[in-house]
């Protein structure tokens, strides 16, 4: 699957004919320029920017579904190139980003803007939050949008903007962003999901999101690995592999391995005995 890494020396493989690739989800950005969007990532902008296409007004202009799009120049605004804010370089401190006195921070040109989906331009589409954006979508019979935005919801994104730069989600937000877009996938080949520390930062309420995200892409046949701290999910694992016995230079060891009843029985393991205390209650 286009690895550029040798793997380290090993002994066997075993099953390995059961996947088809491996993918690892990080909390690196979701796009490399700030336009880049929970939106754009999940492919959702694509069937938006075809409703408008589809308005008696934007047929009357002749306009097309790229004529909604900020990443190319036609509808945009080209002052800021459909970013909303324009950056001026600063010698000795950090540059300083001011909104784009064109289109004031709207990203695209007026006559885009003039054209409207049952009341709402383009940028205000962009301006709900996923939560707003499902529940206007339902009300006006969009189904294929609506199954679209579900993911980003059930893992607790939806006060998530459809807009929202890339640069200024955290790196938990990145992370579950790219989780609601494969969970979106219906039909894919077997796959290996690799998550590091996917709760950092998240609500009691959120992880338990979380785990139901992941039960879902498990039910679809994909297998999910996870390096994390985290006793309640650690607790719902089908394996544990405990590294320690502590940690830095003097880790790195395999402490324990097996269910998580059993690595709770291991008494050299800190993570087995919260483990032994979690499962108790």
């Amino acid at each position: 699957y286009n690895a550029k890494l040798q793997p380290l020396p090993y002994g066997d493989i075993v099953g390995v004919e059961n996947v088809d690739k491996l993918i690892e989800i990080d909390q690196s950005p979701i796009g490399r320029t700030p336009r880049s969007n929970p939106a754009t990532f999940t492919g959702v902008f694509n069937d938006i920017r075809t409703l408008f296409e589809a308005t008696p007004d934007a047929k009357i202009r002749g306009y097309k579904a790229g004529r909604f799009s900020f990443n190319v120049p036609g509808g945009r605004c080209e002052e800021c190139k459909g970013e909303g804010t324009v950056t001026v370089e600063m010698q000795c401190m950090a540059d300083v980003v001011l909104e784009c006195e064109s289109c004031h921070g709207k990203r695209f040109k007026s006559d885009t803007l003039e054209i409207k989906f049952q009341g709402q331009s383009i940028y205000d589409v962009l301006e709900m939050t996923v939560n707003q954006a499902i529940e206007f979508f339902t009300e006006h019979k969009q189904p294929k949008i609506v199954k679209r935005l579900r993911p980003l919801q059930e893992v607790g994104l939806g006060y998530v903007k459809l807009g929202q730069s890339s640069s200024t989600l955290s790196g938990g937000e990145n992370q579950r962003v790219k989780l609601a877009y494969f969970l979106s996938i219906e039909k894919s080949a077997p796959t290996i999901f690799v998550f590091d520390e996917p709760t950092t930062g998240l609500h009691f309420h959120d992880i338990k999101k979380l785990l139901e995200a992941f039960d879902a892409l498990i039910s679809r046949g994909h297998t999910i690995i996870i390096i994390e701290h985290n006793i309640d999910v650690i607790k719902c694992a089908d394996h544990v592999i405990d590294l320690g016995p502590e940690g830095g230079e003097k880790g790195g060891n395999l402490v324990a391995a097996g269910t998580p009843e059993e690595v709770a029985e291991c008494a050299l393991s800190y993570t087995g005995q919260f483990l032994k205390e979690k499962l108790m209650q």
